[in-house]
């Protein structure tokens, strides 16, 4: 039996998208399709390369091709395009895709850590990543990224990107000596904005994370009146301080329109690892942290593991059922986040491998994700 390209297509919208819930077909994500002697070749094209789903995907695809008579090789390519949302051609960064805030309540809960190693996440999947640093106040992009030095200009007289490890970046911090402080108003922070998105070669981005100052003042509103934003990441510690802040956050950018992502919990606890040598299994070992302390018992090898958790714990769940908004993930206390942030180099780009580089890893893929479903709807601007 001779099988044709209507039925490979047939067979294939029994593959679902399980975010925006319709057959991989109908979606138009099958770009290629050709049949010939019993041998399929299709190309299935995604709406973001950090997509969780990915294999999932290919591999019904491939079992739904395989089960059509006279099927004798399957090939399946899988590519991405990010499209961005619907809507006028821009003025200001006409080639980025996505805008995303990355804002907190406070400071000092790891914003600047996280949109860094997040970035570095999303460009590790194949995306083309930028981050803006809109905390004039205190613009740590630089130092996290081990970059200085001010930016060259190009002929039409825009600034280029200051870029390492696949991440286009532009800041304050690199116009500025590193000691002098910025004491600015409201409208100044809002032209430096506006010239940091019109003013920069981004090129073609799929995604531009924003990096902003803690709380809900004149940088977030400018922001959400000069570009389209795709919407807001909210980072939080589990404590009910900076809990209680973000809730401010949420309201301020529901107010003007910009839809709320997801949070991310940062600092979820303090994992402390050991051995005890010539400890028998079973031994209890007692552990404390300031005023905490928990007993635990050691393994064979005399090994043992205890998680304290500093700032508290469940605050982000707690956040994010209240508001009905997705938590992305849970980053636990490290310090070896911390040294990559110190060092310039991040523990997403040191330790690719490492457990804290694959949650980063999954909490850009649920990023993406959210932001694949933002792509079918068409955000307004502040006005």
């Amino acid at each position: 039996m001779t099988v044709t390209r209507e039925q490979v297509l047939e067979v294939l919208r029994r593959v679902q998208d399980p975010d925006l819930h319709q057959d991989i077909v109908s979606l138009d994500f099958v770009t290629r399709c050709e049949v010939q002697d019993g041998k399929v070749d299709v190309t299935i094209n995604l709406t973001t390369p950090a997509c969780p789903m990915k294999d999932m995907m290919r591999s019904q695809a491939e079992q739904c091709i395989r089960e059509l008579p006279g099927v004798s090789e399957v090939n399946i390519e899988m590519t991405a395009e990010v499209r961005g949302p619907s809507g006028p051609t821009r003025e200001m960064a006409p080639g980025v895709k996505h805008f995303v805030a990355v804002s907190s309540g406070k400071g000092g809960v790891g914003k600047s850590t996280v949109t860094v190693n997040l970035a570095v996440a999303l460009s590790q999947t194949g995306a083309r990543v930028g981050v803006l640093d809109c905390d004039v106040y205190g613009p740590d992009i630089p130092l996290m990224l081990g970059l200085s030095g001010e930016p060259q200009g190009n002929p039409e007289g825009k600034l280029v990107p200051v870029e390492r490890y696949g991440i286009k970046t532009m800041s304050i911090g690199y116009l500025l000596p590193e000691d002098k402080p910025v004491v600015w108003r409201g409208p100044m922070v809002h032209t430096l904005i506006k010239q940091f998105i019109g003013d920069v070669q981004w090129g073609e981005l799929d995604y531009l994370l924003i990096d902003m100052p803690p709380g809900t003042g004149d940088a977030q509103l400018s922001l959400a009146q000069t570009v389209p934003l795709s919407g807001c990441v909210l980072v939080t510690t589990p404590q009910r301080v900076s809990t209680f802040d973000v809730t401010k956050s949420l309201g301020m950018f529901e107010l003007v329109n910009v839809e709320t992502l997801g949070l991310i919990e940062n600092m979820t606890g303090l994992a402390i690892e050991g051995q005890v040598e010539g400890c028998s299994a079973g031994s209890a070992v007692r552990l404390q942290v300031g005023s905490s302390s928990e007993s635990v018992q050691t393994d064979a090898e005399g090994r043992f593991r205890a998680v304290f958790d500093v700032f508290g714990e469940g605050g982000g769940e707690a956040l994010a059922s209240r508001f009905n908004v997705p938590l992305l993930g849970r980053i636990p206390l490290d310090p070896a986040v911390r040294v990559g942030g110190d060092a310039g180099d991040p523990v997403t780009v040191t330790a690719p491998d490492s457990p804290l580089a694959r949650i980063f890893s999954e909490i850009a893929g649920a990023l993406a994700q959210r932001l694949s479903i933002a792509e079918h709807k068409s955000l307004p601007i502040l006005q």
